[in-house]
């Protein structure tokens, strides 16, 4: 009897070990995350010096700069990944207005990996427009949101405004105090931060070991969130299935608020939207549950961008936060607009199921719509800015 109670103790420690190791990991990941942030924006300072804007002086046409963050988003297929990324550029000198575009671009392109998933259903006709139209409605809110918001950003700068005066709101700089010297975040990350800018020492001047940092930070955060969304999938999806289940279908802010924690949860609205389109193919959710839990996951994928912004201290903390603050802020005026007024909140549904139609009747569409919205559209507005 002795052996066997031995034997069970060993096998339910197991699976506590494993889940305390994988947690382990995400909190060294998330450290790996923070300073390839600081990376980015260390980089970014040393190549360009002050001629950050001149360097960016392409993407001063907004709409060329929502087609960098879409295609950017979709050949990258993470949203974390690429706002990430711009935090460390902007805490490197990229202008703010020019970032939002960006920002904006990047929340298009990461509705396509659930467009991808539904083509899983694609030999069942019902059940592909079922699953279609659930992975679409993602895409169609995130394109309206920008064809609202976009333009009002131009002419009025709500999203800049608002961000700036909360970035100010979150990070505090003191005349009286060096600041620098208590940032705990500084302190934590410089074994991290002396360590990458000694790897690339050895270059023969600054713009050369800037560019270094720049490709070193941007591999570390495209391995990192990779890394991160299996972690977190191993030890969270079926948690993120009871709630999903639990939650879905009770009306749309239990769906929105389902939306934005299991994406917390698993770091990665792709993954999010990607357990629950094969549950709408099948049926077991309508589009009209689908669609509040989608723009839940808008929310949840915010928080990579909020966490690296916290990785920058010094002058440039404050932008760094206000980029992030401006991703989230473009998702919740997003939804306040669309969604609660009624007769907006129609649209993206009415797009989904006249895609979902088109892609029933021929698979070419499918491709078309692929290709074109992802891939071909904003490849074609950049070359042409260039000519």
């Amino acid at each position: 009897m002795t052996t066997n109670t031995g034997a069970l103790a060993g096998k339910s420690s197991t699976p506590m070990t494993s889940q305390w190791l994988s947690w382990l990991m995400v909190v060294t990941l998330i450290y790996l995350l923070l300073a390839a942030v600081g990376a980015i924006g260390d980089g970014f300072k040393a190549a360009t010096g002050d001629n950050a804007k001149e360097l960016f002086a392409f993407a001063t046409n907004p709409f060329v700069g929502l087609m960098i963050g879409l295609a950017a988003t979709a050949l990258i297929q993470s949203s974390s990944t690429v706002t990430s990324i711009i935090v460390g550029m902007v805490a490197g000198g990229l202008p703010i207005p020019i970032a939002i575009p960006l920002i904006m671009g990047a929340n298009i392109g990461t509705s396509l990996t659930s467009t991808i998933v539904s083509l899983g259903h694609i030999r069942s006709g019902e059940e592909f427009h079922r699953a279609f139209a659930a992975a679409t409605v993602h895409d169609a809110f995130n394109i309206t949101a920008v064809t609202i918001l976009l333009p009002l950003e131009l002419l009025f700068h709500p999203l800049q405004r608002l961000s700036e005066a909360f970035a100010g709101l979150l990070v505090h700089d003191s005349v009286d105090v060096d600041m620098k010297s208590m940032n705990f975040m500084s302190t934590l990350l410089s074994p991290a931060t002396d360590l990458l800018e000694a790897s690339v020492a050895w270059l023969p001047n600054k713009v050369w070991a800037g560019i270094a940092l720049i490709i070193i930070g941007v591999g570390l955060i495209l391995f990192v969130v990779q890394a991160i969304g299996k972690v977190l999938r191993k030890v969270m999806v079926g948690r993120a299935k009871d709630i999903m289940h639990a939650s879905v279908g009770r009306g749309p802010v239990s769906g929105i608020a389902s939306g934005a924690i299991i994406t917390v949860l698993v770091q990665s609205s792709s993954t999010t939207t990607a357990l629950i389109v094969p549950l709408a193919g099948t049926g077991v959710f309508t589009l009209k549950q689908v669609y509040p839990f989608t723009l839940g996951t808008n929310i949840g994928t915010c928080v990579t961008a909020l966490l690296a912004a916290t990785a920058i201290s010094g002058p440039t903390a404050e932008l760094a936060m206000q980029i992030a603050l401006v991703h989230l802020l473009f998702n919740l005026f997003g939804i306040t607009i669309i969604y609660v007024l009624p007769f907006l909140r129609g649209i993206p549904p009415t797009i989904a199921n006249f895609l979902a139609d088109m892609a029933q009747r021929s698979k070419l569409y499918v491709g078309a719509y692929i290709g074109g919205v992802f891939f071909g559209l904003p490849l074609l507005l950049i070359g042409g800015s260039q000519l």
